[in-house]
């Protein structure tokens, strides 16, 4: 079976493609490398003793030559811009890329009549909840044009599937980190996510943390998140393949336990035993106070569930170089 996995040299999108190599799936990646480079591939290679093909380009371009020449089974969906804060001061960007790239991928779909779609939605979609945890059935309400274009995409999808008869599922992951427990392969250094920053201002090339709102009403004032070892999110959308049928479905994917900044600040203290100096700034526009999961639908129904706790999530961060 041929996936097809765009953004497939990211984040998310390294670790999902080494679990699909694993799993006997055929990977080929588009990816435009905006937000990751090329070595990635030696990396899967490495752990895999397999090199995906890498057709680099951009989902905004015509995908007519790569359709034309695999025969495509699945169309896993990761390529898109993914910062709260940027989207809200250039939502242009993100509506250009994150909704115009996947109508110029189901149109190409269509086109070639691909009709499974697995897509990388977020936990972003709910807002800032009234009730915890959030559920599929949860009140979706979105504070910033990155969860907007995620909804959007949501609601696209869904009709499509119902027009065309096809078959998809959208995936609202929650805070994804860890590594890959080879120490091979990793997030970008250079992110602008909690764990990055702060293994930036454990090796000394960040002064210190911005930890932005301390008087939200959690326990300790800091935001609460359900962070997700990456490695048990690229499981999930192999559970997702293996389940995936006629119509749209929506899932969790998140361990269903929220931490805060701070506690996720004093748990790498105590893996280092380093100290982590921060600094405290203002809360960030279109940042929730606490977000968690229910996933009871995904052990459910995908018979998926997390294997990977906070301290594997830290200790398998601390193993990249």
């Amino acid at each position: 079976m041929t996936i097809l996995l765009t953004g497939g040299l990211g984040f998310i999108g390294s670790h999902l493609t080494i679990e699909l190599i694993q799993n006997n799936y055929n990977v080929i990646i588009i990816d435009n490398l905006s937000n990751s480079t090329i070595n990635v591939l030696d990396s899967i290679e490495k752990i895999t003793n397999i090199r995906p093909i890498l057709y680099q380009c951009d989902i905004n371009n015509d995908l007519s030559p790569l359709f034309h020449n695999h025969k495509i089974d699945t169309v896993i969906h990761l390529a898109g811009y993914k910062s709260v804060s940027e989207s809200v001061t250039n939502p242009l960007k993100y509506y250009d890329n994150n909704v115009g790239g996947l109508l110029s991928l189901l149109k190409c779909m269509r086109k070639f009549n691909v009709k499974k779609l697995i897509f990388s939605s977020s936990a972003t979609v709910y807002g800032n909840p009234s009730e915890l945890p959030l559920s599929e059935e949860s009140k979706v309400h979105v504070l910033n044009p990155y969860g907007q274009t995620k909804l959007t995409s949501e609601i696209i999808l869904k009709d499509c599937a119902n027009a065309y008869n096809l078959s998809i599922i959208s995936l609202r992951y929650f805070n994804p980190v860890g590594a890959h427990p080879s120490g091979l392969l990793g997030e970008n250094p250079t992110g602008v996510n909690l764990f990055p920053v702060i293994m930036s201002v454990y090796k000394g090339k960040k002064e210190y943390l911005e930890v932005y709102g301390d008087d939200y009403d959690t326990i300790d004032g800091t935001c609460i998140r359900d962070y997700i070892h990456v490695m048990d999110l690229a499981r999930g959308h192999v559970h997702a393949l293996k389940k995936i049928t006629k119509g749209y479905e929506i899932y969790n994917l998140g361990t269903g336990i929220g931490y805060s900044v701070q506690e996720i600040i004093k748990a790498f203290e105590k893996h280092t035993g380093k100290f982590l100096p921060f600094i405290l700034k203002p809360r960030r526009e279109g940042d929730s106070a606490e977000v968690y999961a229910c996933c009871d639908k995904a052990e459910k129904i995908l018979e998926w569930k997390t294997i990977y706790n906070l301290d594997d999530m830290i200790m398998d961060t601390l193993k990249v170089n």
